[in-house]
C-alpha cells in the first residue's frame, strides 16, 4: 500500500475540473481498486450503463481504459450466477481487482473463476488457447454473442467452483499474487444463502494455479472451510524470511498463516498441500464452536481477516475483527514475528493495537508508521516497531478502502464520498478533504504520474496541473 510516484497532487475536484486529467463513466456500482498495467486502466464495475448495446442487464464487467486519456479500449462482460443470488449478489458487478504482468492480466470474475486475459483484448485477434468468448459472454439460454474488437480476449479460465469446490458467497473479491509461473488465488469459500451453513467445508481457500495453463497444482491443506465466519476474502502476499520464501494468507477463520512458497509443480494431473510454516489466530478469546450461532452479535462472536496481511522487515501487519455485515464490533491491528513456527499465537504477537469497528483496511506501512483505516470511518497512526498510537483522523462516512501511502501523503475515501488527504508523518496533519458527491469503496491507485480514484460511477485520473 505504498507507491514511490512523485509530484502527486493535493486535492482535486470533480465539479470544477481541478487536477482533473480525465473522467471515464463506469456502471453504477463499483468497488474494485483500479490497477494500472502496460499503458492501461482496468477496474471491475457492474453493467447498468452499457458500454456495449450487445450486452443488456445485470453482468460482472471488468472495462479497460487507455491510461493517457481515459478512452475506453475493451471490456470482459461477465453473466451472473443465475441460481441463487448469495452467489453473486444483484448489481455489484466485478469486484476484485486485476493483476497485471506483461501483455497478460489476471482476474478473480464474479462467477469464481480464474481468468487469463490479453491485455489488448480482441484488437489484437483471438490469440486463445481458449476460444468460446461468444459463449462465456452470454448468458445461459440466450442466444450466442459473437465477440467483437471490443470484447475481452480470454486465454484460459480455471473455474474454482467447478475445479476446487468452492461455493462462493455474495461476490468474489480478491487480488491474486504472482510468483514466478504461480498464481496464488484466495478461493472466496463462503457460506451459503442461510448464513449458517459452510456447503463445501473440505474445499481450500488458498489455491494455487500455473498462469501458463490454468491447472489448478496446489492448495492450502488446513481445512478453514468449516469455521468460516463469512466467506473468504483475504488476498495472500509473498516474503522472503531469513532466505526462506513465504506467502501469507489471512482465513475468513480469522487466522493468518504463512506457508512455504511453492518450488516445483507437481505432476501432470496431481494436485499438491502447501506446507504450512506457521499460524496465528488473530482473536484467541473468539468463540471456536458454534460459530454462526452468533450471526448478528454486535458484542461478541468470531472474527474474520478480510485486508492482505503486509509483510515489512520481517514483520506481518493485519487487520482483524468481528465481520462488517454480521458480526461484533472489534478490531485489531496485529503485528506478528514472522520468522517463527508451528502455533505462534501465544508466541509470535510483538504487539496488538485495539480499533474502534471492525475493518476491511489492508495496512501501509511507511518510514516506520503504519496507516490504517476501520469501517467506522477512522484512520489511525502507529508506530511499526511499538504499535504506540500518534494520532487518529474521524473521517466523514464508513472506510471500506485501504490507506494508499505515496510523495509523502495518506490518500483515502469513504463510502460518504469523502477524499481524504493526510500528511504520512507522526504529526496529524490534514492537508485537504474533498466531496466527490458519490460513494467511495475502492482504494486509490497512484501510477504514472497520476492518481486513479473510483468512485461508484466514475473512474478519475487524477495529476497536477498548475497550482495544484
Amino acid at each position: 500500500m505504498v507507491s514511490d510516484e512523485k509530484g502527486l497532487p493535493d486535492s482535486f475536484d470533480a465539479k470544477t475540473g481541478k487536477n482533473i486529467k480525465w473522467v471515464a463513466n463506469l456502471g453504477d456500482q463499483s468497488y474494485a481498486t483500479p490497477i494500472v498495467a502496460g499503458g492501461k486502466v482496468l477496474i471491475g464495475t457492474n453493467n447498468e450503463v452499457p458500454r456495449d448495446p450487445r450486452h443488456q442487464g445485470d453482468r460482472g464487467v471488468l472495462m479497460c481504459f487507455d491510461e493517457k486519456d481515459g478512452r475506453f479500449l475493451w471490456q470482459l462482460v461477465v453473466p451472473k450466477m443465475e441460481d441463487d443470488p448469495y452467489l453473486d449478489w444483484p448489481k455489484v458487478g466485478m469486484a476484485s481487482a486485476p493483476t497485471g504482468e506483461g501483455n497478460r492480466v489476471y482476474v478473480l470474475t464474479n462467477r469464481g473463476e480464474v481468468v487469463c486475459l490479453d491485455l489488448d483484448g480482441m484488437a489484437n485477434g483471438n490469440d486463445g488457447p481458449f476460444k468460446d468468448e461468444g459463449r462465456h459472454m452470454t448468458p445461459h439460454g440466450a442466444a450466442m454473442i459473437q465477440p467483437g474488437p471490443t470484447d475481452a480476449d480470454i486465454i484460459w479460465i480455471c473455474d474454482l467452483v467447478k475445479e476446487a469446490g468452492v461455493h462462493i458467497h455474495d461476490q468474489v473479491e480478491g487480488s491474486i499474487l504472482i510468483d514466478g509461473n504461480l498464481l496464488y488465488v484466495n478461493s472466496c469459500n463462503g457460506v451459503d444463502n442461510t448464513h449458517r451453513v459452510i456447503r463445501s467445508p473440505d474445499a481450500p481457500s488458498l489455491v494455487v494455479v500455473d498462469k501458463r495453463t490454468g491447472r489448478i497444482v496446489a492448495r492450502d491443506n488446513q481445512r478453514i472451510g468449516p469455521d468460516i465466519f463469512h466467506c473468504t476474502w483475504s488476498s495472500p502476499s509473498l516474503g522472503d524470511v531469513n532466505g526462506r520464501r513465504l506467502v501469507f494468507f489471512g482465513g475468513g477463520n480469522g487466522i493468518c498463516y504463512a506457508f512455504d512458497a511453492l518450488g516445483s509443480l507437481p505432476p501432470a494431473g496431481q494436485i499438491t498441500d502447501l506446507h504450512a510454516v506457521w499460524s496465528f489466530d488473530c482473536d484467541p478469546a473468539g468463540p471456536k464452536r458454534n460459530i454462526h450461532g452468533y450471526l448478528s452479535n454486535r458484542r461478541d462472536g468470531p472474527s474474520e481477516i478480510l485486508g492482505m496481511p503486509v509483510f515489512c522487515g520481517g514483520r506481518v501487519y493485519l487487520t482483524a475483527g468481528g465481520d462488517l455485515w454480521w458480526g461484533k464490533r472489534r478490531g485489531w491491528l496485529k503485528c506478528i514475528e514472522a520468522s517463527k513456527t508451528g502455533d505462534i499465537t501465544h508466541t509470535g504477537e510483538i504487539w496488538s493495537y485495539p480499533l474502534g469497528r471492525q475493518t476491511c483496511s489492508t495496512p501501509a506501512v511507511y518510514d516506520g508508521l503504519v496507516f490504517v483505516a476501520d469501517c467506522g470511518g477512522v484512520i489511525h497512526c502507529v508506530d511499526a516497531i511499538t504499535g504506540t498510537p500518534y494520532w487518529t483522523y474521524r473521517a466523514d462516512g464508513a472506510i471500506w478502502a485501504s490507506p494508499m501511502v505515496a510523495d509523502g501523503k495518506v490518500y483515502i475515501g469513504t463510502r460518504a464520498g469523502e477524499f481524504d488527504v493526510l500528511a504520512a508523518s507522526k504529526q496529524k496533519q490534514i492537508i485537504s478533504s474533498v466531496e466527490t458527491g458519490e460513494p467511495i469503496s475502492a482504494t486509490v491507485t497512484a501510477a504514472k504520474g497520476s492518481l486513479f480514484v473510483s468512485t461508484m460511477t466514475h473512474l478519475y485520473a487524477v495529476a497536477k496541473q498548475s497550482g495544484g
